[in-house]
Protein backbone atom coordinates (compact mmCIF):
# COMPACT_ATOMS: atom_id res chain seq x y z
CA UNK A 1 0.00 0.00 0.00
CA UNK A 2 2.70 2.28 0.91
CA UNK A 3 4.29 1.81 -2.91
CA UNK A 4 1.17 2.67 -4.63
CA UNK A 5 0.82 5.63 -2.60
CA UNK A 6 4.11 6.97 -3.50
CA UNK A 7 3.22 6.52 -6.96
CA UNK A 8 0.16 8.81 -7.18
CA UNK A 9 0.16 11.59 -9.44
CA UNK A 10 1.39 14.72 -7.35
CA UNK A 11 -0.75 17.91 -9.62
CA UNK A 12 1.78 20.56 -8.14
CA UNK A 13 1.07 23.53 -5.86
CA UNK A 14 2.58 24.25 -2.46
CA UNK A 15 0.32 23.00 0.48
CA UNK A 16 0.60 25.45 3.22
CA UNK A 17 3.12 24.73 5.69
CA UNK A 18 0.54 26.04 8.60
CA UNK A 19 -3.09 24.90 9.09
CA UNK A 20 -5.92 25.43 11.69
CA UNK A 21 -8.00 22.59 13.14
CA UNK A 22 -11.30 23.38 14.54
CA UNK A 23 -11.60 21.05 17.01
CA UNK A 24 -13.43 23.51 19.72
CA UNK A 25 -16.89 22.52 19.49
CA UNK A 26 -19.43 21.12 21.95
CA UNK A 27 -20.35 18.27 19.81
CA UNK A 28 -24.09 18.32 20.76
CA UNK A 29 -25.21 16.13 18.26
CA UNK A 30 -22.46 13.20 18.88
CA UNK A 31 -24.21 12.80 22.52
CA UNK A 32 -24.17 10.55 24.75
CA UNK A 33 -20.29 9.90 23.16
CA UNK A 34 -19.12 13.27 23.92
CA UNK A 35 -20.35 13.09 27.67
CA UNK A 36 -16.81 11.99 28.56
CA UNK A 37 -14.72 13.20 25.48
CA UNK A 38 -14.38 16.15 22.80
CA UNK A 39 -16.06 15.59 19.28
CA UNK A 40 -12.39 15.07 17.92
CA UNK A 41 -11.63 12.06 20.35
CA UNK A 42 -14.52 10.20 19.05
CA UNK A 43 -13.19 7.16 17.88
CA UNK A 44 -14.30 6.01 13.88
CA UNK A 45 -12.38 2.76 11.81
CA UNK A 46 -10.09 2.60 15.04
CA UNK A 47 -8.56 5.87 15.28
CA UNK A 48 -9.89 9.59 16.65
CA UNK A 49 -11.19 11.76 14.21
CA UNK A 50 -8.58 14.35 14.90
CA UNK A 51 -6.03 11.73 13.80
CA UNK A 52 -7.58 10.94 10.98
CA UNK A 53 -7.42 15.17 9.66
CA UNK A 54 -3.48 15.00 11.46
CA UNK A 55 -2.75 12.08 9.22
CA UNK A 56 -4.08 13.80 6.07
CA UNK A 57 -1.87 16.86 7.01
CA UNK A 58 1.30 15.46 7.76
CA UNK A 59 0.95 13.05 3.80
CA UNK A 60 0.43 16.72 2.87
CA UNK A 61 4.09 18.36 4.32
CA UNK A 62 2.14 20.40 6.51
CA UNK A 63 4.54 21.12 8.86
CA UNK A 64 2.44 23.43 11.96
CA UNK A 65 -0.63 22.95 13.45
CA UNK A 66 -2.97 25.58 15.11
CA UNK A 67 -5.83 23.45 17.21
CA UNK A 68 -8.47 25.88 18.99
CA UNK A 69 -9.60 23.71 22.31
CA UNK A 70 -13.24 24.72 24.87
CA UNK A 71 -14.85 21.62 25.64
CA UNK A 72 -13.01 19.16 28.22
CA UNK A 73 -9.98 20.75 26.32
CA UNK A 74 -7.48 18.99 29.03
CA UNK A 75 -8.35 16.12 27.13
CA UNK A 76 -7.74 16.99 23.71
CA UNK A 77 -4.37 18.68 24.71
CA UNK A 78 -3.63 15.72 26.65
CA UNK A 79 -4.37 13.55 23.80
CA UNK A 80 -2.02 15.93 21.11
CA UNK A 81 0.96 16.05 23.21
CA UNK A 82 3.81 14.83 21.81
CA UNK A 83 1.65 12.25 19.50
CA UNK A 84 2.83 14.23 16.40
CA UNK A 85 6.76 14.81 16.81
CA UNK A 86 6.96 15.40 13.20
CA UNK A 87 5.15 18.67 13.71
CA UNK A 88 4.98 21.66 15.88
CA UNK A 89 1.18 22.17 17.76
CA UNK A 90 -0.01 25.63 18.99
CA UNK A 91 -3.17 25.53 21.00
CA UNK A 92 -5.35 28.38 20.55
CA UNK A 93 -7.21 28.33 23.93
CA UNK A 94 -11.13 28.74 24.24
CA UNK A 95 -11.68 28.02 27.17
CA UNK A 96 -13.15 31.17 28.76
CA UNK A 97 -15.66 31.47 25.75
CA UNK A 98 -16.51 29.00 22.31
CA UNK A 99 -16.13 31.69 19.85
CA UNK A 100 -17.59 29.62 16.93
CA UNK A 101 -15.55 28.98 13.60
CA UNK A 102 -14.60 32.86 12.86
CA UNK A 103 -14.03 33.87 16.15
CA UNK A 104 -11.70 31.30 16.90
CA UNK A 105 -10.09 32.02 13.01
CA UNK A 106 -10.21 35.39 14.64
CA UNK A 107 -8.00 34.56 18.23
CA UNK A 108 -5.55 32.65 16.27
CA UNK A 109 -4.84 35.35 13.83
CA UNK A 110 -1.72 35.75 15.35
CA UNK A 111 -0.68 31.95 15.80
CA UNK A 112 -1.36 31.72 12.17
CA UNK A 113 1.47 33.91 10.57
CA UNK A 114 1.09 36.10 6.91
CA UNK A 115 0.58 33.27 4.41
CA UNK A 116 -2.25 31.19 3.09
CA UNK A 117 -3.86 28.73 5.71
CA UNK A 118 -5.10 25.35 5.47
CA UNK A 119 -8.64 25.28 7.61
CA UNK A 120 -9.68 21.94 8.47
CA UNK A 121 -12.57 20.51 10.52
CA UNK A 122 -11.61 17.69 13.15
CA UNK A 123 -14.98 16.29 12.91
CA UNK A 124 -15.03 15.26 9.05
CA UNK A 125 -13.41 12.15 7.30
CA UNK A 126 -11.87 11.90 3.95
CA UNK A 127 -10.25 9.39 1.92
CA UNK A 128 -8.23 10.12 -1.21
CA UNK A 129 -9.17 9.86 -4.67
CA UNK A 130 -6.31 9.51 -7.46
CA UNK A 131 -4.60 12.57 -5.65
CA UNK A 132 -3.68 14.13 -2.75
CA UNK A 133 -6.97 15.87 -1.32
CA UNK A 134 -5.07 18.87 0.26
CA UNK A 135 -2.63 19.02 -2.64
CA UNK A 136 -5.28 18.68 -5.05
CA UNK A 137 -6.52 21.93 -3.26
CA UNK A 138 -3.15 23.63 -3.16
CA UNK A 139 -2.95 22.70 -7.36
CA UNK A 140 -6.25 25.28 -7.66
CA UNK A 141 -5.32 27.95 -4.77
CA UNK A 142 -4.45 31.28 -6.96
CA UNK A 143 -3.67 33.63 -4.32
CA UNK A 144 -3.97 37.22 -6.33
CA UNK A 145 -7.24 36.14 -6.99
CA UNK A 146 -8.89 34.03 -4.38
CA UNK A 147 -9.62 34.64 -0.92
CA UNK A 148 -11.35 31.40 -0.16
CA UNK A 149 -10.75 27.51 -1.65
CA UNK A 150 -13.32 25.23 -0.64
CA UNK A 151 -13.07 21.35 -0.92
CA UNK A 152 -16.31 20.39 -2.70
CA UNK A 153 -18.27 17.05 -2.03
CA UNK A 154 -20.43 16.55 -5.05
CA UNK A 155 -24.34 16.10 -2.98
CA UNK A 156 -24.83 12.73 -4.27
CA UNK A 157 -21.94 11.60 -2.79
CA UNK A 158 -21.71 13.36 0.66
CA UNK A 159 -22.09 10.22 2.76
CA UNK A 160 -24.55 10.89 6.33
CA UNK A 161 -24.74 14.16 5.30
CA UNK A 162 -28.47 15.41 5.94
CA UNK A 163 -28.87 18.91 5.02
CA UNK A 164 -30.00 20.15 1.45
CA UNK A 165 -26.54 21.21 0.37
CA UNK A 166 -24.64 24.23 0.27
CA UNK A 167 -23.21 26.48 -3.14
CA UNK A 168 -23.44 25.69 -6.19
CA UNK A 169 -20.48 25.60 -8.31
CA UNK A 170 -19.91 27.56 -11.53
CA UNK A 171 -17.62 26.89 -14.76
CA UNK A 172 -15.18 29.39 -13.60
CA UNK A 173 -15.05 27.50 -10.25
CA UNK A 174 -16.66 30.60 -8.47
CA UNK A 175 -19.37 29.68 -5.52
CA UNK A 176 -22.74 30.93 -4.67
CA UNK A 177 -24.68 29.73 -2.07
CA UNK A 178 -28.17 27.55 -2.26
CA UNK A 179 -30.05 29.93 -4.20
CA UNK A 180 -33.40 29.79 -1.93
CA UNK A 181 -34.34 28.54 1.40
CA UNK A 182 -36.34 25.00 0.96
CA UNK A 183 -34.31 24.61 -2.52
CA UNK A 184 -31.25 22.38 -2.82
CA UNK A 185 -27.13 22.63 -4.30
CA UNK A 186 -25.49 20.24 -5.59
CA UNK A 187 -22.38 20.49 -3.47
CA UNK A 188 -21.22 20.51 0.41
CA UNK A 189 -18.35 21.76 2.16
CA UNK A 190 -16.28 19.19 2.69
CA UNK A 191 -14.75 21.09 6.22
CA UNK A 192 -11.30 21.77 4.43
CA UNK A 193 -10.54 25.00 2.74
CA UNK A 194 -7.22 27.48 2.19
CA UNK A 195 -7.78 30.82 3.00
CA UNK A 196 -6.07 34.12 2.60
CA UNK A 197 -5.13 36.02 5.63
CA UNK A 198 -6.63 39.08 3.86
CA UNK A 199 -9.91 37.62 4.58
CA UNK A 200 -9.94 38.22 8.42
CA UNK A 201 -10.57 41.89 8.33
CA UNK A 202 -13.74 43.71 10.01
CA UNK A 203 -14.85 41.05 12.53
CA UNK A 204 -17.61 41.73 14.99
CA UNK A 205 -16.83 41.46 18.74
CA UNK A 206 -17.43 37.78 20.17
CA UNK A 207 -18.61 34.55 18.66
CA UNK A 208 -19.48 34.28 15.06
CA UNK A 209 -19.31 32.10 11.66
CA UNK A 210 -16.74 31.91 9.10
CA UNK A 211 -19.98 32.40 7.04
CA UNK A 212 -19.83 36.01 7.22
CA UNK A 213 -16.25 35.90 5.82
CA UNK A 214 -17.46 33.49 3.23
CA UNK A 215 -20.40 36.12 2.16
CA UNK A 216 -17.58 38.79 1.78
CA UNK A 217 -15.44 36.41 -0.59
CA UNK A 218 -18.64 35.75 -2.76
CA UNK A 219 -19.74 39.17 -3.00
CA UNK A 220 -16.39 40.25 -4.26
CA UNK A 221 -15.93 37.30 -6.55
CA UNK A 222 -12.94 35.79 -4.89
CA UNK A 223 -14.87 32.37 -3.54
CA UNK A 224 -13.83 29.60 -5.20
CA UNK A 225 -14.62 25.68 -5.10
CA UNK A 226 -12.19 22.81 -6.15
CA UNK A 227 -14.50 19.10 -6.56
CA UNK A 228 -13.11 16.14 -4.11
CA UNK A 229 -12.46 12.89 -6.09
CA UNK A 230 -12.23 10.52 -3.37
CA UNK A 231 -14.60 9.73 -0.35
CA UNK A 232 -15.97 11.70 2.39
CA UNK A 233 -17.98 11.19 5.68
CA UNK A 234 -19.85 13.73 7.43
CA UNK A 235 -19.22 11.77 10.91
CA UNK A 236 -22.02 14.18 13.09
CA UNK A 237 -23.94 11.67 15.02
CA UNK A 238 -23.44 8.44 16.76
CA UNK A 239 -25.63 6.64 13.85
CA UNK A 240 -23.24 7.73 10.84
CA UNK A 241 -19.96 5.62 12.85
CA UNK A 242 -21.16 2.07 11.72
CA UNK A 243 -22.31 3.44 8.48
CA UNK A 244 -19.11 5.09 7.55
CA UNK A 245 -17.23 2.24 9.13
CA UNK A 246 -19.04 0.03 6.76
CA UNK A 247 -18.56 2.02 3.51
CA UNK A 248 -15.11 2.41 4.52
CA UNK A 249 -15.20 -1.82 4.94
CA UNK A 250 -16.08 -2.60 1.46
CA UNK A 251 -13.59 -0.03 0.28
Amino acid sequence: MTRLLALRPDPGGAVPTTAMVMAAGLGKRMRPLTATRPKPLVEVAGKPLIDHVFDRLIAAGVTRAVVNVHYLADTLEAHLAGRYPQMEIVISDERARLLETGGGLVQARELLGPDPILVVNSDNLWVDGPVDSLRQLAHRWQPDAMDALLLMIPYARAHNHRGQGDFHLGPDGRITRRRRPGTAAPFVYSGVQILHPRIIADWPDGPFSLNLFWTRAIEAGRAYGEVHQGLWFDVGTPAAIPRTEALLGHG
